[in-house]
């Protein structure tokens, strides 16, 4: 499931791509597919041990071009370990409602960025993160939990304040949004709760499957309910 935008970022062999946060690995991994020169940088070491085996997996099964590398690196986000203008992209997906220094973690994102180069920030939308907050203080008020909600327009201020350019912005998800406020309804800590499951289940047949169907009814709800917001900038040459 990607809330980013690849073709708006223009990934392919031999560019450069750090994934700030990647958790899992899935805006890696898709990066990596398309031959990308891949960071997947996170601070979770039982998350980038998981993320190194898929990402050996798919160059042994040739599910990247050969010519394309991936690394998992453990590190801080507050202090990454290379210098300015490193990566042609550089990727911050749902990480900083996380941090508490997140000006602090935005400048590094820069930092690293080449001249010419695209940052892409996804973080919760403002109204269905409320929404969620509203129901469930597990939600959120647990370590490691989302600690603010950002509006697009308050976000977008702060990243543009350290020299990049504004570009384009985009909602995603909007499926997503009514799982996790019925989530929060039964319980966060209720992951087999009958609704939930059923929810669910959509969700991963919606994904492996991807019909018209639902496609097109995210498409028309994502303006609306959309569960993230996306935003990119450039940085000046």
């Amino acid at each position: 499931m990607l809330t980013v935008d690849y073709d708006r970022l223009g990934i392919g062999p031999g560019t450069s791509v750090i994934d700030v946060g990647c958790g899992a690995g899935r805006h890696s991994f898709e990066a990596y597919r398309r031959g990308a020169d891949v960071i997947a940088f996170d601070q979770s070491v039982e998350d980038l041990n998981d993320v190194d085996a898929i990402l050996t997996a798919m160059k042994e099964q040739g599910e990247a071009p050969a010519g394309a590398r991936a690394e998992a690196v453990k590190g801080d986000a507050l202090d990454l370990p290379y210098a300015d203008g490193t990566f042609d992209v550089v990727i911050a997906s749902e990480i900083l409602e996380h941090v508490p220094a997140d000006d602090r973690a935005i400048a590094e994102l820069v930092r690293v960025l080449k001249p010419g180069g695209t940052l892409a920030v996804t973080v919760p939308r403002w109204l269905p993160e409320k929404v969620c907050w509203l129901l469930s203080d597990e939600y959120h008020a647990n370590e490691g939990g989302h600690i603010r909600i950002y509006r697009a327009d308050e976000l977008r201020d702060k990243i543009t304040a350290r020299g990049v350019t504004f570009a384009h912005a985009h909602h995603a998800h909007a499926l997503h949004s009514p799982f996790w406020w019925l989530k929060c309804a039964v319980g966060v800590d209720k992951p087999k709760h009958p609704a939930v499951t059923a929810y669910h289940k959509l969700l991963v047949w919606d994904m492996m499957s991807r019909p018209w169907l639902t496609r097109t009814a995210e498409d028309l709800l994502n303006p609306l309910i959309g569960k993230s917001v996306a935003l990119y900038f450039t940085k000046p040459v």
